[in-house]
């Protein structure tokens, strides 16, 4: 019998928040948050290797559409179990430091109130806006370029290619949607190959010729940059979204009109980070037969960790998770970026975004309201987030 801490429910494979054809979770879902930090400090015995596995197998058209590109992901970082790990890892903390987050609050709050006035421009034009184009998807997206001292390009092509991403290998696409999506990572790996030799040739600091420096190949650093590019500004982009989503909706702790202070802001965002963050949940393998919370955990069990509350496990059944985790009582922003030797590098960058870009909308917009309260939202196995925040101004 498995103790509370470990649960197989049996609704946590969806597709956009449904159960396709009714399968089962192939996951041991690991919900007690002293369970989860347990197993990202045993990355021996709990391996990360299928972090980064696609959730759904791709089938022959999709793998060779990137065949025919190259498309390689040798572990580098998030799923390197291997004693490469932590001089890699050095490399990339090197680019976000604490001084170096911390230099970043002016450049971040002076995107945040562009990108506030052009919506308070477009609402006077239209009556209407969707915060997550306008405020919450390119500021981080600018400032990871900034920080890792790369170009800033293609603004609109790495926000597709990184939701098309998120959705191959996170997601539940049947064959036609894969052969899209395929196309799709392509596309951007090709883009991703330029920028790392263009990077590496470049004057100047940036990742890609630290990771040259270090001895990582050309395929390894396009692996570590494919990911790195998406979850280096795409959460960040989902924890904002969330964050105003709630806010404008009444179901956060404070008021739009509040969160224009900073204290607000910041506790706002600490909240969704706690209760629904944009990673929820996250991925390890067991290594070997071992224990965990008294129980013996065959070698290759699939294991998902509950980082947050969530719509994917919170429908499993028995062990689902109670009003108090619902409410972020059974969590603590402490855990929801990882535990141990993969702890997310930008933690404290997204927290930081998300405060400053939240305080700065509710100051530039106040009375607005939600126009749609049922948006569409991003339900992956690891991501999630409202797809819009339609707002318009309030009488008066």
């Amino acid at each position: 019998m498995m103790p509370a801490a470990l649960t197989t429910g049996s609704a946590a494979k969806v597709a956009r928040g449904k159960a396709p054809g009714g399968s089962g979770c192939p996951y041991l879902v690991v919900r007690d948050p002293e369970s989860v930090r347990e197993v990202l400090h045993r990355p021996a015995d709990f391996s990360p290797a299928n972090a980064l596995v696609a959730v759904t197998p791709l089938e022959g058209p999709a793998l060779r559409v990137l065949q025919r590109v190259g498309f390689a992901l040798p572990p580098v970082l998030a799923s390197n179990g291997t004693g490469t790990h932590g001089g890699i890892r050095k490399v990339v903390a090197g680019f976000f430091t604490p001084a170096t987050v911390a230099a970043m609050e002016p450049r971040i709050r002076e995107l945040a109130r562009e990108a506030a006035a052009k919506t308070a421009g477009q609402l006077a034009r239209s009556g209407h806006a969707d915060l997550v184009q306008t405020v919450a998807a390119f500021p981080p997206a600018v400032i990871m370029f900034e920080l890792l001292g790369l170009p800033v390009r293609d603004l609109p092509d790495l926000k597709r290619w990184g939701l098309d991403s998120m959705e191959l290998f996170w997601g539940w696409p049947d064959g036609d949607r894969q052969l899209e999506l395929a196309r799709s990572a392509a596309e951007f790996y090709v883009w991703l190959r330029r920028l790392v030799a263009e990077s590496v040739a470049a004057p100047g600091r940036n990742l890609f010729k630290s990771l040259a420096e270090h001895g990582l190949s050309r395929t390894e650093m396009c692996s570590l940059g494919y990911f790195l590019l998406i979850a280096g500004q795409e959460t960040t982009t989902q924890l904002i979204s969330t964050t105003l989503f709630r806010l404008l909706e009444g179901a956060a702790p404070v008021g739009w009109t509040e969160a224009a202070s900073e204290a607000a802001a910041r506790s706002v965002v600490r909240h969704v980070l706690a209760t629904e963050s944009s990673v929820p949940t996250w991925r390890r393998v067991a290594a070997h037969s071992t224990d965990l919370g008294g129980d013996r955990i065959p070698a290759g069990t699939e294991i998902l960790l509950e980082l947050s509350g969530n719509q994917i496990t919170a429908a499993a059944g028995p062990g689902s998770p109670s009003p108090q985790a619902q409410a972020g009582g059974g969590y603590s922003t402490g855990l929801i970026f990882g535990s141990g030797i993969h702890r997310c590098l930008g933690a404290k960058l997204a927290e930081l975004e998300a405060g400053v870009i939240v305080q700065e909308a509710a100051a530039a917009l106040p009375g607005i309201q939600l126009r749609d309260h049922e948006p569409d939202w991003i339900r992956l196995l690891s991501f999630q987030a409202p797809r819009s925040a339609s707002v318009a101004n309030g009488p008066g």
